[in-house]
């Protein structure tokens, strides 16, 4: 009798610890924050595949920065972890014993937005090495990976955003401007001083000199930690070349890609709206269950939960999470993309629980002034789920 009372007893308690649970976050909903803004609140265990809580989940919310979550995981799932930013560096023409160079250096973009002034370094002692001294022609860039908009849909003309083209060098849309330079550094001249952007190949034949390779990790763990807008846009526009079957991509290539992802995970793209890959975007709108969902995808395939988690903030460790929740059970056990504009404020990711299972959680606050008051609930919200 006394096993089979101790039986039913632990088989209770996860129905205690949910009815707690949902008690707790019942009473964090009467906080007055609430009484002049919304919110949309979902909590799954995903050891138990269990919904754990629900509010407002289904309503759509813009979601500020938690949308890179759907371009990281997307990116993720169809380019993979090993995929790489490449620029490329070539030249045209034959070089003669005399080390001119009888045509043009050539570079061709790959939106990687971590070129810096020691990649243009190592682009102008390649071409030193390969024996060349004067440059007959000038310096082409293609910039065709995608359209010639430099600017996101659905972006605020005063945001103060990164400018988007493929070719980019130290953040700006500077790179033959710096590769000119560093040229000059090595000893390289080059005759033509017009820098020329085109979005077709050259007829005549190409010889590679060099390429800067980058790994797709390393751009979405500074998307992901310092919550770098320029990163997700990179990505977006990774994925949208990975799509587009015309000369360049477009946000809208980006866009259908995400929504293969939305059709994964069971959900009708329709019903949703994507428009950029960093959040940014006025446009932008979906629902805390489809996030949750998708972190759900994540969690259940492990070669995609090994690369998000370890790319997402720690709470009271690092990122954007560093000063929050140093002081509550959720210090450590919290890994979450935060998420920022004016009317919003948002928090997608995954908790640590007591007893060892991993929730995934969404909170969208929405009609936030200022996100102060919406952080610290948020932060009273993962403190709940970890204590």
């Amino acid at each position: 009798m006394t096993h089979r009372l101790l039986l039913i007893a632990l088989l209770l308690l996860p129905l205690r610890l949910s009815a707690s649970l949902t008690h707790r976050l019942d009473s964090l909903l009467a906080d007055t924050l609430l009484a002049h803004s919304e919110v949309g609140l979902i909590v799954y265990d995903l050891d138990d595949d269990t919904l754990l809580y629900d509010y407002q989940d289904d309503k759509l919310y813009r979601p500020a920065s938690i949308q890179k979550v759907m371009t990281a995981v997307t990116a993720l799932e169809h380019l993979g972890p090993d995929h790489s930013f490449n620029t490329t560096l070539y030249h045209t023409g034959a070089i003669t014993p005399d080390s001119l160079l009888k045509g043009d250096l050539y570079v061709v973009g790959g939106f990687d937005p971590l070129v810096n002034h020691l990649d243009m370094e190592a682009f102008a002692q390649a071409v030193a090495q390969s024996g060349i001294r004067h440059i007959e022609g000038g310096l082409i860039g293609n910039a065709a990976l995608k359209d010639s908009l430099k600017w996101g849909s659905g972006w605020c003309w005063d945001d103060g955003m990164p400018t988007l083209t493929p070719l980019l060098s130290e953040r700006t849309d500077s790179f033959l401007v710096h590769l000119r330079r560093a040229l000059m550094v090595q000893g390289v001249t080059v005759a033509d001083t017009t820098d020329t952007l085109v979005a077709t190949a050259p007829d005549s034949l190409l010889t590679q000199i060099a390429v800067c390779r980058r790994p797709l990790t390393q751009i979405m763990d500074r998307m992901m930690k310092k919550s770098d807008n320029l990163h997700a846009e990179a990505l977006f526009y990774q994925l949208a070349a990975s799509y587009a079957q015309k000369p360049y991509a477009t946000a809208r290539d980006g866009a259908r890609m995400i929504n293969r992802l939305i059709r994964q995970v069971g959900h009708q793209p329709t019903r949703y709206s994507m428009a950029d890959g960093s959040g940014v975007s006025l446009y932008n709108y979906l629902s805390p269950r489809l996030m949750a969902d998708v972190l759900r995808h994540a969690y259940h395939h492990p070669h995609l939960y090994r690369h998000l988690k370890n790319s997402l903030p720690i709470a009271g460790i690092d990122g954007t999470l560093k000063n929050r929740m140093k002081r509550t059970p959720a210090y450590r056990r919290v890994f979450a993309k935060t998420g920022t504009l004016t009317g919003v404020t948002s928090l997608a990711g995954y908790a640590i629980a007591p007893n060892g299972h991993t929730l995934a959680f969404v909170i969208i606050n929405q009609n936030i002034l200022t996100p102060r008051p919406a952080r610290a609930w948020q932060d009273k919200v993962c403190a709940t789920l970890c204590q």
